[in-house]
């Protein structure tokens, strides 16, 4: 039984525990089009990781000035986001972030509770991974560990709403095997799909932490899920890359951020306030710009479709785009997606079926241009 939380990352102790096995020492990365070719092969994508993105001075340039530009609206969100949570759990709550988008997120969410209520959470990072569930026995350490308490699962945005199914599916099958009522309602700072009922905008915009890998999210891989390394009492596996400790800007992010809460908190509670007076549920409208884009492209697959600016980036830091679809009138908005396009040579064209800003395109293997 996995019982004990090994330290790892690069935030502070007193900021998150990740509840991950540490894969440091294992090679495990695989080439981006070595990694495309086998999850199109059928191999799944926890299995592997991708190759870190080791970005360049331009593309730092770019994540400084929209972390500049940005802070006060993802502080904003940040704090509706946790009000939400705080009114509608208490503070008998633990926080369990989604690694690793979700961890800087989950983070701040932490910091906000403890700054205005004078109370510090626990805060957990774990698993979820998508067709393969949750990480079950980090979801019995939380119980084990906080009898009592309710758990407020966090991610950082939605794009089609697959971790959110994967979510709901996931807690039912926990919920019914160990006899426990969590709640599977997903908290996102942006729900540009129309996915969660706890969210900070549905906006599709950016949250600088999108635009890197790593070094934004205490320089912890992605999870993986793979028998060779993981067996049936671990957590799931991640690494971590002290090798890429003076690039890191975990800290540096959070702290950015959590410098605006005074300013941002009037608006917060009224966002927040607002959005519990009318809770305004799913209706899961990005479905329809996937549809959309299915038709009008000829792609069958609908995990080749990648929308919201959050998912279009990962598609181009860790995969081989086809196309990026992008609003007519947002290239402004999404210098970083423009930038990254070019460096990888991905053409752009604007599409107007859609409610995302933008939106990726993966290409199958053997498809042409």
């Amino acid at each position: 039984m996995a019982d004990v939380a090994a330290r790892m990352g690069s935030y502070p102790e007193s900021d998150v525990t990740f509840l991950l096995k540490d894969l440091s020492g294992i090679s495990i990365e695989k080439g981006t089009r070595e990694r495309e070719s086998l999850i199109q092969g059928g191999t799944h994508y926890s299995e592997m990781l991708p190759a870190e993105y080791k970005p360049t001075e331009e593309y730092m340039k770019l994540f400084y000035a929209s972390l500049e530009e940005g802070k006060r609206k993802v502080a904003e969100a940040v704090g509706a986001v946790a009000e939400q949570i705080v009114q509608t759990r208490g503070l008998n709550t633990v926080l369990c972030s989604l690694a690793r988008a979700g961890t800087p997120i989950g983070v701040l969410i932490k910091r906000y509770i403890e700054r205005k209520y004078e109370i510090a959470l626990p805060h957990y990072s774990i698993s979820i991974i998508r067709d393969r569930g949750i990480d079950e026995n980090a979801l019995r350490y939380i119980l084990r560990h906080h009898p009592g308490y309710k758990v407020a699962f966090i991610d950082g945005w939605t794009g089609k709403g697959a971790i959110t199914n994967e979510l709901t599916r996931a807690v039912r099958t926990f919920n019914e095997a160990n006899g426990t009522e969590l709640s599977a309602e997903l908290a996102v700072l942006a729900d540009p799909g129309y996915c969660s009922s706890l969210f900070g905008t549905r906006e599709d915009f950016l949250i600088p932490s999108a635009c890197l890998n790593s070094t934004v999210s205490g320089l912890v891989s992605r999870t993986v899920l793979n028998g060779k390394w993981i067996g049936k009492e671990d957590f799931h596996g991640a690494k971590y890359y002290a090798d890429l400790r003076e690039e890191d800007v975990s800290n540096l992010y959070v702290d950015t951020i959590a410098a605006e809460f005074p300013a941002a908190e009037k608006q917060a509670a009224e966002t927040a306030a607002r959005f519990l007076k009318k809770r305004e549920e799913p209706d899961w409208r990005g479905l329809a710009a996937i549809k959309s884009i299915q038709n009008d492209f000829g792609i069958d697959n609908t995990n080749f479709i990648k929308p919201g600016v959050g998912e279009t980036t990962r598609v181009l830091l860790r995969r081989v785009p086809w196309k990026i679809l992008i609003q007519p009138g947002s290239r402004q908005r999404l210098k970083h997606i423009m930038l990254l396009a070019e460096e990888r040579g991905v053409p752009i064209e604007e599409y107007t079926d859609m409610s995302y800003s933008c939106c990726g395109l993966i290409r199958p293997v053997g498809r042409g241009k």
